[in-house]
């Protein structure tokens, strides 16, 4: 298991609710957990059901579609630290620790696909 991120509502999110609201943002709902999104011809998971959004990101590719998932369930993106991601005037940052650390700008990451992380 991955470093987790966690899509936090205010209010309990249901899963009817998820799947009425995936689609027009440009999700899939693929079995009956896993949320994907479409890159270069194929789909790609970006988060998981388990009664609560929950994403493993391998590239920031992913973390930007989780960024994405986010805003279209009205949530915030949180690391199982408490880091907070957001997109700020194009530029995806995550705050941590009092500071803020820039990620890079969101169109290009979503551009250049889930290309994985490397050591």
């Amino acid at each position: 298991m991955g470093y987790e991120l966690r899509v936090v509502r205010e209010s309990p999110l249901a899963f009817a609710e998820l799947a009425k609201a995936i689609a027009p943002a440009g999700f899939e709902l693929r079995g009956s957990d896993e949320i994907v999104a479409g890159h270069g011809g194929a789909a790609h998971a970006v988060a998981r059901w388990d009664d609560q959004l929950i994403g493993e990101p391998g590239s920031d590719w992913q973390v930007a579609q989780l960024l994405r998932l986010s805003a279209a369930l009205g949530a915030r993106l949180v690391g199982e630290d408490g880091e907070v991601y957001a997109v700020r005037d194009g530029v995806i940052e995550v705050e941590a620790g009092g500071g803020t650390v820039e990620i890079g700008k969101f169109d290009e990451i979503i551009d250049a696909g889930p290309a994985s992380w490397t050591p």
